[in-house]
C-alpha cells in the first residue's frame, strides 16, 4: 500500500541538523514513530516527501525551514519580570518551559536567561530557522481505522491509547 491520505504510517527516523548532529531518533529509541498521512502530525516537509512510498522505501529528507518549524522570529523573544511567574521566581532556570496564551493562542515558550529580575523568554520552536536532515525508513503503511480518521490521529502501537 502506498501512502496517502488517511494513512497510518510507521517509520523509523533520524534526525539530524547541518552540521551533522543527531537531534532525535526512533531508531535509538527502538519503537518506529506512528502518525496518520494528511492531518499535519508531522512537519509538512516530510508528510510532503513521503507521499507516495510505502513499507520498506529508504530516503534523506531535506526539510527546509518554511516546511518545517518556520523561520525564527526575533519579536518572540522577550524580556518579562520574574514577578510574572507568581510563585516560582526563586526556581526559574534556562532551558524551562511554559505554556502561555498569545494573541495567536497558546504558545510553548522556553526560559534562555535569568538575569537579576529579568527573564528572557523564546516562543520560538527550538528548532525554528533549522533546515532538518531525516534518514527515514518506511516500516509499515495500512489504511486508518474510522476512529482514527475520526480523531486525527494514530491509536494502538506507536500512537495514541486511549
Amino acid at each position: 500500500m502506498q501512502i496517502s491520505e488517511n494513512a497510518v504510517v510507521s517509520i523509523h527516523y533520524t534526525l539530524t541538523n547541518n552540521a551533522g548532529q543527531t537531534i532525535d531518533s526512533s531508531v535509538e529509541r527502538g519503537e518506529p514513530l506512528a502518525y496518520l498521512h494528511g492531518a499535519g502530525n508531522i512537519i509538512p516537509g516530510l508528510e510532503k516527501a513521503l507521499l507516495g512510498k510505502q513499507a520498506g522505501d529508504k530516503l534523506d529528507v531535506t526539510v527546509t525551514p518554511e516546511e518545517g518549524y518556520g523561520e525564527r522570529h526575533e519579536q518572540l523573544i522577550q524580556q518579562v519580570p520574574k514577578t510574572a511567574f507568581e510563585g516560582n521566581e526563586d526556581n526559574l532556570q534556562p532551558g524551562m518551559q511554559f505554556q502561555a496564551q498569545t494573541e495567536a493562542g497558546p504558545r510553548i515558550f522556553t526560559i534562555t536567561a535569568v538575569e537579576g529580575d529579568e527573564v528572557t523568554v523564546d516562543g520560538n520552536h527550538p528548532l525554528a530557522g533549522e533546515t532538518l536532515n531525516f534518514a527515514v525508513e518506511i516500516t509499515e503503511v495500512r489504511e486508518a481505522s474510522a476512529e482514527e480518521k475520526e480523531h486525527g490521529h494514530v491509536h494502538g502501537p506507536g500512537g495514541h491509547d486511549h
